[in-house]
């Protein structure tokens, strides 16, 4: 029998002051039994990053052809793929073909910066990605505020992210 996902549901309040985005966003989120919290985090963190009316979650580790999350523009081609993880060289020369910016979130301490030297020289190539890294107490601490029902604030201000979930905010 194949294990289900879980659902989390999260009122996520931003104020990007370096974008001048301000917005309440509601969102049920889908764990798929492969992934973990930590995982779970670091896709509402690029979320808020990146909220927008058209920025959307997708099928993610379901799917092949999909990134973890996707703005598309009302033609329905896509203007921001936003990929979680430690992607091939391939994925990535995807995304770079079919949007117009790619963002890849990796997180953790270790693995990221191999990945990264080993892909560094074949994928620099692309004017459109951006490679960002999240370390591992960082994504630790966003794990730790994961729960079924969440209530999120994040404040953005000079490339400083504050994500907090109660009393104790994260900088990011």
């Amino acid at each position: 029998m194949a294990l289900k996902s879980t659902i989390y549901k999260a009122q996520l309040n931003i104020a990007d002051m370096d974008r001048d985005y301000y917005a309440d966003h509601v969102l049920t989120l889908a764990c798929h039994p492969s992934e973990t919290e930590e995982r779970l985090m670091v896709r509402v963190l690029a979320f808020a990053m990146y909220a927008d009316e058209q920025l959307q979650f997708t099928r993610g580790l379901s799917s092949e052809d999909e990134p973890d999350l996707w703005r598309k523009d009302l033609t329905g081609a896509v203007e921001h793929w936003i990929e979680l993880g430690m992607p091939d060289e391939t994925r990535i020369r995807k995304g770079c073909h079919r949007a117009q910016q790619v963002t890849i979130f990796t997180y953790g301490d270790y693995a990221p910066p191999v990945w990264w030297e080993k892909l560094r020289g074949s994928v620099q190539r692309f004017d459109n990605l951006n490679v960002l890294h999240i370390d591992g107490a960082t994504s630790a601490a966003l794990a730790a505020t994961a729960a079924r029902g969440m209530e999120l604030q994040v404040s953005i201000q000079d490339g400083t992210i504050w994500f907090s979930a109660g009393d104790s905010p994260i900088e990011v």
